[in-house]
């Protein structure tokens, strides 16, 4: 490394130190230094260049959950760093790393009224866990140390580096490009919990008569499904997931009863909820959607909480036992105080295989339907079958994603469905499936949306054509914003309003992008046409025509979260 070196490539060399291999963003004339400095420069981290910011945000999302790693994604000034927004405030708000970085107006023209000129550090200040608008040239190596150590410790969440643009042509001293490899990855510095702490759950959790353990997404970020497994097992205890929480133990677990709450859940799985004398959250906020607004567990019911925010212990519910630190510590710790007692057995896997029966032979009339327009259950009965264990499945929101939940049968614990559950934007799928590639090539992608959801971020099919990306996406075409008109349906009295449009030929969109696809009608042709899908080496687009949200037996308890 010589002695001369500017902000723009010790910015290149800083991600680099940081263990950086890809970067999601779009070019702008603010971030031309930047640019110039990944092409001249000897890095070995590739750049994907994104139609929109939002996408790139969102493809860093999806990469940073299934690796561990940060994700990163960059965009210039002005529009660029307003619609990379959505993707950081889901970031921060699902507890994974993201960072973003935007390049700027220079200092030298603050308040002269440039083109693009905006307080990005007030803009992404409520939206972050860390932020700021780097002031001097100087300063770029300390700021991304100082925001892969915010994102990556305690709860993790989302950052932003603003850049200005002349000072990426200031120097800066080689001497200070040097990174934490600890935070590398995420959670990093994990913290166990306080003495004590376990010990008071253990005496909590055994002295119930009918306990039910209920995770979140923590389990999954902390990795810590083989503690969990161990718990499970040995206290026999069912347990059951929020959305977010899936793959926190194998769907075929004996003791994975499955989600919980007014999306995903269902009539069975609330039963558990509901008649639970002792509830053990895990890595969960316990918000709207897993409680059903709260309505479970019932007022009185002994709650024990484990997270790693102890700003979320007893934000909803008054808990008896609360434990804070990294989730796969504290279960070890208290897996290790188990060793220690006499056994007990709570009968979890035998209520479980019993509520899961009812639950499968209701979902199976529906799927083994030959009506048309096609059951959205006949969809998720296809994956099923016909996915590999190892199948990486990204949901947007909308009409995919109570069923998934419900239904899909994940055989493997860890990170292998992705949604967006924190504020549910539409068009993260399409997004978000490429970065998930990008951080596990060798799984087969498969992205699911709606149809409303497609429209929003449909020029990305180029951004995946481009890069050969062999993804599956499969379009649930119901000619509607189906989440909405359905909670008319529900709320309303069916008083429907502006939720309906056009037909789309989806398929046909696809295809000029150079995207292999089908359109699907007849549910008959549904399974081939899946296999030639997923077995495709390129991109491939289902297009299926489906019954609408508003006529279905969707597994949602309450439309309005």
């Amino acid at each position: 490394m010589t002695n001369q070196m500017n902000g723009a490539e010790a910015l290149v060399k800083m991600l680099e130190a940081q263990g950086v291999r890809h970067v999601f963003g779009l070019c702008g004339d603010t971030s031309l230094p930047f640019y110039d400095a990944m092409r001249g420069m000897d890095h070995g981290i590739t750049h994907v260049l994104t139609r929109d910011e939002r996408s790139a945000a969102y493809m860093a999302d999806g990469y940073a959950r299934v690796t561990g790693r940060p994700g990163i994604c960059e965009g210039p000034s002005g529009g660029g760093a307003t619609y990379i927004l959505p993707g950081l405030i889901e970031a921060s708000e699902s507890s994974y790393a993201v960072l973003a970085i935007t390049s700027d107006i220079s200092v030298g023209t603050y308040g002269k009224y440039p083109l693009t000129e905006v307080d990005q550090e007030a803009l992404m200040r409520p939206l972050t866990k860390w932020n700021t608008v780097i002031k001097q040239a100087a300063h770029i190596p300390r700021m991304v140390r100082g925001a892969f150590r915010a994102m990556t410790t305690g709860r993790p969440g989302a950052a932003h580096l603003g850049l200005p643009y002349d000072i990426q042509y200031d120097p800066v001293d080689p001497a200070d490009i040097w990174a934490d490899p600890a935070t590398h990855v995420f959670p990093a510095y994990r913290q166990g919990p306080e003495p004590g702490a376990a010990e008071a759950a253990v005496d909590a959790i055994l002295s119930a008569k009918q306990p039910l353990i209920v995770c979140g997404g923590g389990v999954v970020i902390s990795g810590a499904w083989e503690e969990l497994a161990r718990l499970a097992e040995r206290l026999d205890i069912p347990v059951a997931t929020s959305i977010s929480g899936q793959g926190s133990l194998a769907d075929s677990h004996p003791n994975m009863l499955g989600v919980v709450g007014s999306n995903g859940g269902t009539d069975e799985t609330w039963e558990a909820m509901e008649a639970a004398d002792l509830v053990v959250f895990m890595g969960i906020r316990a918000g709207s959607t897993t409680t059903a607004r709260w309505e479970a567990p019932k007022p009185g019911t002994r709650i024990v909480h484990f997270d790693s925010d102890p700003m979320v212990i007893g934000a909803n519910y008054p808990t008896e036992v609360g434990v804070v630190g990294d989730l796969r510590l504290s279960l070890a710790e208290v897996n290790a105080v188990l060793n220690r007692r006499e056994a007990v057995r709570f009968g979890g896997a035998a209520a479980v295989a019993e509520r899961k029966a009812r639950k499968f032979e209701r979902f199976l009339e529906l799927a083994e339907s030959d009506a048309a327009p096609i059951r959205p259950e006949r969809v998720i009965a296809t994956l099923n079958r016909l996915l590999p264990p190892d199948a990486t499945i990204v949901s947007d929101p909308g009409t995919s994603c109570p069923y998934m939940s419900a239904y899909y049968q994940q055989d493997l614990p860890g990170r292998f469905f992705i949604t967006n559950r924190a504020h549910g934007a539409l068009g993260y799928s399409l997004s978000a499936s490429l970065g998930a590639w990008y951080g596990r090539p060798a799984s087969k992608t498969v992205a699911l949306m709606g149809d409303g959801s497609f429209g929003f971020t449909a020029g990305e099919l180029e951004t995946v054509t481009r890069h050969r990306a062999p993804i599956t996406f499969v379009v649930f075409s119901n000619a509607n914003f189906g989440w909405i008109k359905a909670s008319q349906m529900a709320d309303k009295g069916a008083r429907y309003y502006n939720v309906d449009f056009d037909r789309v030929d989806h398929a046909a969109v696809a295809a000029a992008y150079g995207v292999k696809s089908w359109r699907v009608e007849d549910p008959g042709q549904l399974d081939k046409v899946m296999a030639e899908a997923i077995a495709h080496d390129g991109p491939t687009l289902v297009d299926v025509v489906v019954q609408p949200l508003e006529e279905a037996a969707a597994p949602v308890r309450r439309w309005m979260g």
